[in-house]
């Protein structure tokens, strides 16, 4: 019973994914390719579209193709899915003040959070890992490639 609803959930699942590739697709469709500068708006999500069509037609395929195993018995660990939806809505927080407080800052915030709390790791560690991580981000993009990143109430 527990084996075919899984089975039935990873069908499911492949199937939507499936169909929200094709509106990516169909939507990166209308967009420019390659531009004068190189790729264009559409490059990307048509390669994520198909990417995730291919991925989830795999899904679908493994679902059909998969050996009946016994069910494992194993029940729902809700203190891991609560911390996984916590890291969501985390990162949900982290792009509405995103525009308030500026990418490093809220990308610090985020990357703070998920160390400190989701993973479990000293103060520390989680201070040199985030400024690290934004530092990188801002080394790679405003300095390297001189695209900026959005800026918020504090210039940064």
């Amino acid at each position: 019973m527990e084996e075919a609803r899984s089975r039935g959930g990873d069908i499911v699942s492949g199937t939507v994914l499936a169909g929200l590739g094709v509106f990516i697709i169909s939507e990166a469709w209308q967009w420019d390719y390659l531009g004068a500068d190189g790729p264009g708006a559409g490059f990307f999500p048509l390669w994520y579209g198909i990417a995730m069509i291919a991925l989830a037609l795999v899904l679908i395929a493994g679902s059909l193709f998969e050996k009946a195993q016994p069910a494992s018995g194993q029940r729902v660990n809700w203190r891991e899915v609560g911390r996984a939806l916590g890291t969501w809505a985390a990162l949900a927080v982290s792009i509405a003040l995103l525009k308030v407080l500026g990418f490093l800052v809220s990308f610090t915030l985020l990357t703070l959070l998920v160390v400190v709390v989701m993973y479990r790791r000293p103060l520390v560690t989680g201070l040199v890992v985030s400024i690290g991580t934004a530092a990188g981000f801002y080394l790679v993009f405003p300095l390297a490639l001189n695209v900026s990143l959005p800026v918020g109430i504090l210039g940064f």
